[in-house]
Order: structure tokens, then sequence, then C-alpha cells
């Protein structure tokens, strides 16, 4: 499992294989079988091959993750309010400000149960499996944020693979600096919860 012909067949199949057959036609039943024995598949290599404990680690820096992701919200947030109000203006804070329980709900549940396993896929198996393979920082973190958009090819909207795409660079140098996932699950969080509430969140999956 840790050879590199090994890697590359494993890395076809779940990065890409996949990613690609849920854009097509067939039963959302073996779809759902194919991804979750997919996702148990992650979770017992990083368990059983790579070791991980998933701990915290204690000496993560708090104050400077929270200054460079607040920034970069900041310009994400004026980008989104400025593009709801020009092309759907009816849709701006729409769920926040008419089903406010329901709003909190959606971010609840999509923090925990959608973004963290993203994180441990996207960002720890991608890292530790296949970084060896690359010789170039860059080219391995453009080939994680595509992967990590054409994980989205669902949704068969140009945009959102071009969000998507902007959010794996982002989430992939954040978990480059911090080797945290917790940290970057944070972030991951953040960006798809503000998505959500400033009016995007259809086009995303989001139930409204």
């Amino acid at each position: 499992m840790q050879s590199k012909t090994y890697k590359i067949i494993e890395f076809f199949i779940i990065f890409l294989a996949l990613p690609v057959s849920f854009a097509l036609p067939y039963a959302l039943a073996l779809k759902l079988i194919l991804g979750g024995l997919g996702f148990i598949y992650v979770v017992f290599v990083l368990l059983r091959v790579e070791k991980n404990e998933f701990k915290v680690n204690p000496s993560l820096n708090w104050k400077s993750f929270w200054k460079n992701t607040l920034f970069k919200l900041s310009l994400i947030g004026t980008l989104t309010i400025l593009f709801v109000w020009f092309t759907n203006q009816e849709n701006l804070f729409i769920v926040m400000l008419n089903k406010p329980l329901f709003w909190i709900m959606i971010l609840f549940v999509y923090s925990i149960f959608s973004v963290y396993p993203q994180e441990l896929l996207y960002r720890i198996f991608f890292f530790q499996r296949y970084k060896s393979l690359f010789s170039s920082e860059i080219l391995f973190i453009l080939i994680n944020a595509t992967v990590f958009s054409l994980a989205h090819l669902f949704f068969k909207n140009i945009l959102v693979l071009i969000l998507t795409f902007v959010g794996g660079i982002l989430f992939a140098l954040t978990f480059k600096k911090t080797k945290s996932t917790l940290l970057v699950s944070i972030e991951h969080a953040i960006y798809g919860c503000w998505l959500f509430t400033v009016g995007m969140g259809e086009m995303l999956g989001f139930p409204s």
C-alpha cells in the first residue's frame, strides 16, 4: 500500500474516477455506497497504514490563524456580497433573515458532517499519501485544489468549480502551513457557512 504504483492507482480511483462517476446519471443509492466504501477505506489507511492518532496539536498558533482567516473572510465577504447584490439581490442573506433557526441548524450540520470529512480526505489523506510523488510544491497545491474542485463536479456549475478550486488552494496552503486538520476544517467551515449565509448556498447544494 506504500508503493508508488499503488498510490497512483489509489489516487486515480479515489480522486478522479469516483468524483467523475458521481456526475453521471446512475442510482443515488449506488453512489452513496461507493462514497461510503471509499471513505471507510480512507479512514482505514489513515489509522492503520499512516498511523495517525488524530490528536490536537497543543502548540497551534491560534492568533495567527484567526488573523489570516478573518482577513481572507473580509475579502471573500466583500466580493460575495457584491456578487449576490448584482446577480440575485433577493437572495442576499435570505435564509438567515427568514429562517434563522433553520440557518443555524444547517451551519452546524454542514460544519460537522460535511467539512471535517472533506478535510480528512482532501488535506490529511492527500498530503500524507501523495506529497512524496511531487517534486514541485506549487504543482502539488494546484493538483490538490483541482481534485477538490472536481469533487464538486456533480453540481454541474462552472462557478462552483471555480469557487472550490480557489477554496482548495486556500485550504491547501493553510494545511501546509499549520499541519492541522482542525484549523483547516474551521477555515473551510467559516467560508462555506458564509456562502450559505450570504445567499449562494443553493448552487452549493445547501437546502433552502
